[in-house]
């Protein structure tokens, strides 16, 4: 009976599982910067966890404008990648928080979503911030407009001074 009750607290110790404590991270961002070469503004967030007690590949999940994501483990690394896409109008220039989750602080998240009670109070596992300079339009001509005027413009000058030297 001893060994049953033993084999049933490791099962229990073993499926809790244990959370990051005081982690460490390093992130890398990119956003969109160009609105000719995408229809929407794509965000890029890299990062690494170093957590105080060791743990390593976490399940994470991020939270950004309400939208729930998914953090993928690079394979064979401590690093992670977390992407979206987003319109151009509704991101506009200017600072941004995202929130990241382990499993146990998500379903948190996720029950207060369900709900319907404000999840700014839900404590995320940690917060990686990015500046977003928005989607530029580029300028009013492209070069390659002002290209073929010019050769235009200069195909005519040469013709007419032909002509005229002719003549």
């Amino acid at each position: 009976m001893k060994l049953i009750g033993a084999f049933l607290a490791l099962c229990v110790y073993l499926a809790s599982g244990e959370n990051c404590q005081a982690p460490q991270v390093t992130s890398q961002v990119y956003t969109t910067s160009e609105v000719h070469v995408s229809t929407e503004t794509v965000v890029i967030i890299t990062f690494s966890v170093q957590c105080k007690n060791g743990i390593k590949d976490l399940n994470l999940y991020a939270e950004f404008d309400g939208r729930n994501l998914p953090a993928s483990q690079v394979i064979d690394s401590d690093q992670y990648q977390v992407s979206f896409s987003i319109d151009h109008k509704k991101l506009p220039a200017g600072q941004y928080q995202i929130r990241f989750f382990d499993e146990d602080l998500f379903a948190n998240l996720r029950k207060a979503q369900r709900s319907g009670e404000d999840t700014a109070s839900i404590q995320g596992l940690f917060t990686i911030g990015f500046s977003h300079q928005g989607a530029s339009h580029g300028p009013w001509i492209q070069t390659e407009h002002v290209a073929v005027l010019s050769s235009v413009l200069l195909s005519y000058f040469a013709y007419s001074t032909r002509n005229q030297l002719q003549s």
